[in-house]
């Protein structure tokens, strides 16, 4: 009797070891397999032995893809509707919204997280170490210098940025982001017992500006004329060898067979920072599909199918559902707006997902746009379309308000040279226009707006917002705190609320209001601000060094 438990506990699938890859800014078409002058063969390999993502979507900016990859919700049920979060932002995850590592970690997974956070750390249960994660060593804000792990948050408050669990990790300055995450990465699949399953969140910086790079890489990339593109391909190349190194280590540590990973990008290349999204059009920061639609792929030998491309609608909010799934820790999808699309993807089952809010973001609503035009003229009484929307359903994709810049731009066409921009296509809207619609199945590069040819669907769609919107949560977005300030924390970007010993009476409260006015109208403060923002210029051309 006791040898067939032993031999039903051993033939019962061990739940898989998850890694998942997020990278920073990587364009559409900054990826070999999609035509790249950019080298990354390791990514090519694991994705043709994959499945390639090819309809598959996140959002323009960092925080919000982040934010969604961790919860499974839309931002609007967030409120982390309006752009990123500020280093000095007092604003982080929903602490009642419980995060994709604490539901992993419930389900008996060991949980460590490398990279970037950018999900706000203003109190200590911000941390990734306070939503989950057993381990941490990353940078908790947005951007910073890849060597010295210095970060700016504006010209006047700058600090060190490199955590390692809730200390400062001095001792690892000048070691680049990419490898010295990637060396993390390796010790933790070394020394994890293969017998219990892994998360492992893998958030790298690159190739997310500054562009700087360990200069062996560079040579990859001698015949390149642009100085941007240059340095971002080296980034990428030394993202690519790290990524085989960390499959490499999969292999050797046993934990291989028994994985999945996932490979995505945050949201559209930055043309202006050597990234490409051709053919799509526009990028980061807009919602047009070269700001949105992104470099994704599966590989796992847990794979029903492998060497294919699925063209399923997916979106970075239903990893949340899908590695819980996979986990066996998916109760139900009860306030969730993922969907689990394991099935589409390993076995090409049909998609559950049929629809995309990307976003309604009311901050956005500039207060002098008349409501006349925008609610009844444009939107058919429907919709207020100075706000700034985008959905997609089925084929169709409609957008409202300020969207973003809409332009085409080829690689070619990247700024630095003596034909700079010279291929650029800019797009040509007429005054006052605030709804689009394409047909995204046929139009990929959104070339013909079919807004005025199919009022039907845009009215559609536009009803489509408004329900959403009822559905909403109130958008947080308070102002910066100056009490965030590095300076007052040792230098550090770190928590400044919530710490311990911080409970305040009001005579304490009404100290740190008169402290808070010192630091705003405090002569010295601007002064030192104005030598850090000549100082940061100087330093501009030492970036690329």
């Amino acid at each position: 009797m006791d040898d067939s438990v032993r031999t039903e506990e051993v033939e019962k699938p061990s739940p898989p070891h998850l890694i998942f890859i997020m990278v920073d800014d990587q364009g559409y078409g900054d990826i070999g397999y999609h035509g790249s002058d950019i080298h990354t063969p390791a990514l090519d390999q694991l994705a043709a032995e994959g499945v390639k993502l090819e309809n598959y979507y996140v959002q323009p900016i960092c925080s919000p893809s982040r934010s969604q990859l961790m919860t499974g919700r839309y931002q609007i049920h967030t409120g982390l509707q309006h752009s990123i979060i500020r280093s000095r932002q007092p604003l982080c995850l929903p602490p009642h919204i419980p995060t994709l590592p604490e539901r992993l970690a419930d389900a008996g997974y060991a949980t460590h997280m490398v990279g970037k956070w950018h999900l706000g750390f203003c109190r200590p249960s911000c941390l990734p170490t306070g939503r989950g994660f057993q381990s941490f060593l990353g940078t908790l804000t947005g951007s910073g210098d890849h060597f010295s792990y210095k970060s700016c948050d504006g010209a006047e408050a700058c600090g060190f940025d490199l955590h390692d669990g809730d200390r400062p990790a001095w001792e690892m300055t000048g070691n680049y982001s990419t490898l010295l995450y990637i060396e993390r990465v390796k010790q933790i699949l070394r020394s994890h017992d293969p017998h219990k399953p892994l998360f492992l969140y893998l958030s790298l910086q690159a190739p997310h500006t500054p562009l700087q790079v360990p200069d062996h890489f560079l040579h990859h990339y001698d015949s390149q004329g642009n100085r941007l593109r240059r340095h971002y391909a080296a980034m990428l190349s030394c993202l690519d060898a790290g990524v085989g190194q960390v499959v490499q280590e999969l292999k050797s540590s046993g934990l291989y067979q028994n994985s999945v990973l996932i490979y995505s990008s945050d949201n559209g290349g930055q043309p202006l920072s050597g990234g490409s999204n051709w053919p799509l059009r526009g990028g980061k920061g807009t919602y047009w599909e070269g700001g949105i639609r992104a470099v994704g792929f599966v590989h796992s030998p847990l794979l029903k199918r492998k060497g294919v491309v699925s063209r399923a609608l997916i979106h970075v909010s239903d990893w949340y559902p899908t590695l819980l799934g996979l986990a066996g820790a998916l109760q139900s999808h009860h306030g969730l707006d993922g969907h689990d699309v394991w099935g589409a993807i390993s076995e090409g089952l049909p998609c559950p997902r049929t629809e995309i809010l990307f976003n309604i973001d009311p901050v956005s609503r500039k207060p002098g746009e008349p409501y006349d035009k925008a609610l009844v003229l444009n939107g058919f009484g429907i919709w207020d379309t100075a706000v700034r929307a985008a959905i997609r359903a089925g084929d169709w994709k409609l957008l409202t308000g300020n969207v973003g810049d809409g332009d085409w731009i080829p690689p070619q066409a990247l700024p630095g040279g003596p034909e700079r921009w010279q291929k650029l296509e800019k797009r040509r809207n007429e005054l006052g226009k605030s709804v689009w619609l394409f047909n995204v199945t046929f139009d990929p590069y959104e070339r013909s707006d079919l807004a005025e040819a199919r009022p039907e669907i845009v009215k559609h769609l536009l009803t489509r917002l408004a329900e959403y919107n009822q559905t909403a949560v109130m958008a947080r977005n308070p102002p910066d705190d100056p009490m965030a300030d590095p300076e007052l924390h040792g230098g550090v970007w770190s928590p400044w609320l919530g710490l311990e010993g911080q409970e305040m009476d009001h005579g304490e409260e009404d100290g740190r209001k008169e402290r808070i006015m010192k630091i705003k109208h405090c002569k010295l403060c601007k002064l030192k601000a104005l030598f850090k923002k000549v100082g940061s210029r100087l330093q501009r051309n030492t970036l690329f060094s």
